[in-house]
């Protein structure tokens, strides 16, 4: 990789900005490009060298010009919300950064920033902050609500054995009901308890797989689920109990979107290079590992499309909103990445995950 020429502090926040970043010449090729870069464009920064910088990126706005504007003006330009694509993808809306290296050179920076990649951030913050807050209060009071829920259970059992029909009606609805938030109160009891992942090195399509049978004699059993699996990804790292619990949730999930009529459930999995999170540490997480829940169902509603993976947010009666919040906490806890895309008739879950280190063993 070609760095800025500047000393060793100026190479390390070169490899470590979190997008793509080019070195721009004065007849717009590229000198260099750091390593989200070459993920973006799924090359090498030395195969860049030299080429053309709009032959290999195709940006929905007049960007020579705005190069042309930065190099006389020796001035930061800004460019929002523009299409951008490379030769093997759409890459959705970014924004877009030309700023001059110094006040005479002719050489530009380029950065490009991914809409969707910001949008998903701050979504995922959120999440973990509404997160901890709702799930913080529910916690301290379940335990003391079960309590006094297990008496009235008992106290309408009881009565119902010396009630008539219409009376044990009413009673039977009481122990549903009790019932039906002793279990929304265990939910909210795992998601508040559940330790951090063992992270191993797992095959992915061996937890896919055990997933799959059981989703298929259970829940799932009305249902047509399609592998479309790439033989060849390496194992990625995490706690194979709690991704197994992923995979069934998202299961789960899309068949109870079919509903009683049943469906099509297809798994994808697949490599791709282009996704790049952030570290605490500011070190940049490559996510190439790419497993896909997709759904024939009628799609999540507009109006909680975006906080789907909020908790207590729920698109079906008595549904508890905390399934996606569950599988949301656990993916973030893995360092991964989660996201939806749905529309009637197609809805698709995409998970990211690292690969593990090669001197891992399979667990």
């Amino acid at each position: 990789m070609t760095e800025p020429a500047a000393g060793p502090a100026t190479g390390i926040i070169w490899a470590s900005l979190p997008i793509p970043a080019f070195l721009i010449d004065a007849n717009d090729r590229i000198l260099a490009a750091n390593p989200a870069a070459e993920d973006f464009l799924s090359t090498s920064s030395r195969s860049l060298q030299g080429v053309p910088m709009l032959a290999r990126i195709q940006i929905d706005a007049p960007i020579d010009e705005a190069f042309a504007r930065v190099r006389t003006n020796h001035s930061a330009l800004f460019v929002n919300d523009v299409d951008v694509s490379t030769r093997d993808r759409v890459h959705g809306q970014c924004n877009i950064q030309v700023a001059p290296l110094n006040d005479t050179s002719e050489t530009i920076l380029l950065l490009i920033s991914p809409r969707e990649i910001a949008d998903r951030l701050e979504r995922s913050h959120s999440v973990q902050r509404s997160a901890k807050s709702a799930i913080g209060m529910a916690e301290m009071l379940a335990h003391e609500i079960k309590n006094p829920l297990a008496g009235i259970s008992g106290a309408a059992q009881l009565i119902s054995m010396n009630a008539n029909k219409e009376d044990r009606e009413l009673t039977d609805l009481i122990v549903e009901e009790t019932r039906r938030i002793v279990k929304l109160l265990e939910q909210v009891e795992q998601f508040g308890n559940l330790r951090r992942p063992d992270l191993r090195a797992v095959n992915i399509h061996d937890l896919l797989d055990r997933a799959r049978k059981s989703a298929l004699v259970g829940f799932a059993a009305r249902m047509l689920i399609v592998e479309d699996y790439d033989p060849s990804l390496p194992p990625t790292l995490a706690d194979g109990d709690q991704l197994l619990q992923v995979f069934l949730n998202l299961l789960k999930n899309a068949a109870e979107a079919a509903g009683p009529a049943g469906g099509v459930i297809r798994i994808h999995t697949f490599y791709d290079m282009s996704l790049r999170l952030r570290r605490k540490d500011g070190t940049g997480n490559k996510l190439p590992l790419q497993i896909e829940i997709i759904d024939d169902g009628p799609g999540i509603p507009d109006d909680i499309a975006k906080d789907v993976f909020e908790p207590f947010v729920s698109g079906r009666e008595n549904g508890t909103g905390l399934g996606l919040a569950l599988v949301s906490k656990i993916i973030s806890d893995h360092d991964g990445w989660i996201s939806v895309d749905s529309a009637p008739g197609r809805t698709v879950f995409r998970i990211s995950l690292p690969v593990a280190p090669k001197q891992m063993e399979i667990d």
